[in-house]
């Protein structure tokens, strides 16, 4: 019986340390991704709601920096460099920081977002970016904390903040333009040396159209000839062989060799020497 006791004991103590009660988080975490032209912007943050009390100048006192949210750090991510309310902001994560007052609320970019609320100590040069947002007063209350990404256009958006009866937004414009024109630029400038050394390489390993590859092969190395790539010429030998091409084949391997030599690429001088030697070039 005693034992039985024991074992009745020991699965009562294991239930009561493994078992965990679910229930709803007092302020919810929300994560929102959103496209701004060409640039990725994340946003993560918990949401408190009101839940009958005063907000500003009192659970959000005016003039005190506050974590723009609940539990850990409200944080905004961009994966381009921005301009917010035309202050710099490099590519990156930060977090946000309000400090509220009657009229309108300063916004606060902090590099570091390893914070539980607003940090022990405050280190200024840590601020990535400061701007002023102007509030506006709502006829309504919203219960929960929100925070979005509006007014999009191709080139911009701004950051929208709304709780109780209070409406304030900052603008922020992404590089939609000179990522555009940079593409443009690429894609009508035809393809790049690499394009042209990646084709070539694949249709000879998997023997498909070598007069292709050799066409491709020989635009690469002519597009680098004023610095050349042991590394292209390597495979420029290559396919000159396979296409039977044995003196144009001997003359690329000769260059590869050259330039390996002188990079110090013992690997790349071993292989262009068996090769040489096998093709009756050395």
């Amino acid at each position: 019986m005693k034992k039985l006791l024991l074992f009745a004991f020991a699965l009562t103590l294991m239930f009561s340390v493994n078992a965990q009660v679910e229930t709803p988080q007092p302020s919810p975490f929300t994560k929102i991704e959103q496209k701004v032209g060409l640039t990725d912007v994340t946003l993560e943050y918990s949401r408190p709601s009101m839940k009958g009390r005063k907000i500003f100048g009192d659970l959000v006192p005016y003039g005190k920096m506050w974590r723009a949210g609940a539990n850990k750090n409200t944080m905004i991510t961009f994966s381009d460099d921005v301009s917010i309310e035309g202050t710099s902001l490099k590519a990156g994560s930060y977090a946000i920081f309000i400090s509220p007052n009657k009229e309108s609320w300063d916004i606060v970019f902090y590099s570091d977002t390893n914070n539980w609320g607003t940090p022990g100590e405050w280190d200024e040069s840590k601020v990535a970016a400061k701007v002023s947002a102007k509030i506006y007063e709502m006829p309504m209350n919203v219960e929960t904390w929100t925070i979005g990404i509006d007014d999009l256009t191709n080139s911009s958006a701004s950051i929208g903040f709304i709780w109780e009866n209070t409406y304030a937004a900052v603008k922020f414009k992404v590089p939609t333009e000179t990522k555009v024109s940079a593409s443009i630029k690429k894609v009508m400038a035809g393809p790049s040396a690499n394009d042209y050394y990646a084709a070539a390489v694949y249709n000879l390993a998997e023997g498909k159209d070598l007069k292709d590859a050799m066409t491709w092969i020989d635009k690469a190395v002519e597009m680098t000839k004023d610095q050349p790539r042991f590394w292209y010429l390597r495979q420029q030998s290559l396919i000159h062989a396979a296409n039977g091409d044995k003196k144009g084949a001997i003359a690329a391997a000769k260059k590869s060799l050259d330039g390996a030599q002188k990079a110090g690429n013992d690997d790349y001088v071993k292989m262009n020497k068996e090769s040489l030697k096998e093709w009756g070039g050395m």
